[in-house]
């Protein structure tokens, strides 16, 4: 056996080493495109939006939230006259706030009572009628 060459088995050394460091290269400069791609701000905002629809907890704050706000406006747009003066604007205010606050202290409880009305709305109960006798 040949005792092989230090020269040959740097170059092989050497020769190696520039193949590992081309495929580095390669999956570096991918990793680059998919961070600079994920950087962007319509992806940034698109994968916060992911998050948020992800979550069960935000959905239903979320939820809480608008039918609270929405409650309280349609019942201060229906109350009030929108062209009533400064003390009627001013309770009109003040009811869309207790509305507001109302609704959203018992959300789950109207949620809950939303959800039996369409269940019944949509599938009514069938009253038995009772068989008379000949």
């Amino acid at each position: 056996m040949t005792k092989p060459n230090p020269i040959t088995s740097l170059k092989e050394s050497i020769r190696l080493l520039e193949i590992r460091q081309a495929e580095e290269g390669v999956i570096l400069k991918e990793q680059f495109k998919e961070t600079f791609e994920s950087l962007k701000p319509f992806n940034l905002i698109k994968s916060s939006l992911k998050e948020l629809t992800g979550s069960s907890e935000i959905k239903n704050n979320l939820f809480e939230s608008v039918v609270s706000i929405l409650t309280g406006y349609l019942t201060k747009k229906i109350m009030i006259n929108t062209k009533g003066g400064p003390l009627m604007k001013i309770v009109g205010a003040v009811l869309q706030f207790g509305v507001t606050s109302l609704v959203s202290k018992n959300a789950e409880k109207i949620r809950i009572l939303l959800a039996d009305l369409i269940e019944r709305f949509f599938n009514p109960i069938e009253e038995e009628i009772p068989e008379t006798e000949v």
